[in-house]
């Protein structure tokens, strides 16, 4: 097959190499969902984009350069539903945003156990902890603190270590669900504040 695809009407659609990447990309990313990035069938995607098995690898060199895009694009459809809503005060922007990522990682538990449960390569693991980073960024960012303040650092710190905590409480959840919804959500919410120890983030976040 060449770089066409089943349109609306049933005629072939001729998509742009950049086109077919995302819809490749696109595809993966749904599979995702149900299934482990190992068990992700290239087969089934190719099959699902109407084209060869062959011809998937004109767009990606490797499976692993095809399941680094597929992890890439998890991450930024998680840092998108998690995105701030700075249209709150602090304490409920925090609230939703953790609502969300609950949310997110209940749609997606099943890569998202399996990404963070077993080892993974070097990429694979420099992607997660990238989107780590990204959310560490967001939550200082929204501190009033200076930048050169003398606390900053050490809050720093007490916030990724909080995203560790959020992340592994939750795969606990996860696989247990021994509590609600709700009660992990304000567990993992009202968790920042001590773990920061810090006077002026208690206030801001009313704990």
């Amino acid at each position: 097959m060449n770089g066409r695809t089943a349109g609306k009407n049933g005629k072939r659609v001729r998509l742009s190499p950049d086109e077919r990447r995302r819809q490749l990309i696109t595809l993966g990313t749904r599979m995702l969902r149900e299934h482990a990035l190992e068990d992700i069938s290239i087969s089934e995607v190719a099959e699902q984009a109407g084209i060869s098995r062959g011809l998937l690898f004109h767009y990606f060199s490797s499976k692993q350069d095809f399941q680094l895009a597929i992890v890439a694009n998890a991450n930024a459809e998680l840092l998108t539903r998690t995105e701030p809503d700075r249209s709150l005060p602090l304490a409920e922007m925090l609230y939703d945003a953790v609502r969300r990522y609950v949310d997110y990682v209940s749609e997606n538990r099943t890569s998202y156990l399996a990404l963070l449960r077993r080892p993974a390569g070097t990429e694979l693991m420099t992607l997660v902890d990238a989107t780590r980073g990204a959310q560490a960024d967001r939550i200082m960012a929204e501190i009033p603190l200076p930048a050169d303040h003398p606390d900053r650092p050490r809050l720093e710190l007490a916030v990724r270590g909080w995203i560790a905590f959020v992340e592994e409480v939750t795969l606990s959840w996860l696989t247990t669900e021994t509590i609600s919804r709700e009660q992990l959500i304000e567990m993992l919410v009202g968790s920042l504040p001590g773990l920061a120890a810090d006077p002026t983030l208690i206030a801001l976040l009313g704990s």
